[in-house]
């Protein structure tokens, strides 16, 4: 019977490049001259620090957009509320990455409820569906890129 996984991954070594293409960004732009602003890869965040609050918005941007280009999606960030002291702002960015349990739920119960014909599992960080048909695996996919999840599914281990 055909199968695949329902996963949210990111790829560490592109999370890294982009944090690096955004550094390097802030060195050559304009309106950053003259100003003490860096972005810090962390195990599973980005500390963003500047002089005021209003470059720490430019600095997500700009990070936002590197993400972009290197084929990640910017849904994995989850925003902490920026630290302003008198001299310097610093904000964590954290990057959420696999399948906790509410969203598992929040998955399954959107298969369940489009009454598709198949077989869901919660395995783990990931969310296992086996059905008959191949078509209608695909349609399972066709209806979680239309979701309203806040993560960035990946489906991967298609067997058939």
């Amino acid at each position: 019977m055909p199968s695949f996984d329902i996963v949210s991954e990111l790829d560490k070594h592109e999370v890294t490049n982009a944090v690096d293409q955004a550094s390097r960004e802030l060195s050559t732009r304009f309106d950053f001259k003259g100003v003490k602003a860096a972005f810090t890869r962390n195990q599973d965040s980005i500390s963003m620090e500047a002089d005021v609050d209003f470059q720490l918005r430019q600095m997500i941007d700009i990070l936002v957009a590197k993400f972009v280009a290197r084929g990640l999606d910017p849904k994995c960030f989850d925003e902490q509320d920026p630290e302003l002291s008198g001299v310097k702002a610093r904000q964590e960015v954290l990057i959420r990455q696999g399948l906790d349990q509410p969203n598992a739920k929040k998955i399954t119960k959107a298969i369940k409820d489009a009454k598709l014909k198949v077989q869901v599992q919660i395995q783990g960080e990931k969310v296992r569906v086996t059905g008959k048909k191949r078509d209608d695996l695909q349609a399972v996919m066709a209806l979680l890129k239309e979701s309203e999840i806040e993560l960035p599914l990946q489906y991967n281990n298609f067997r058939d």
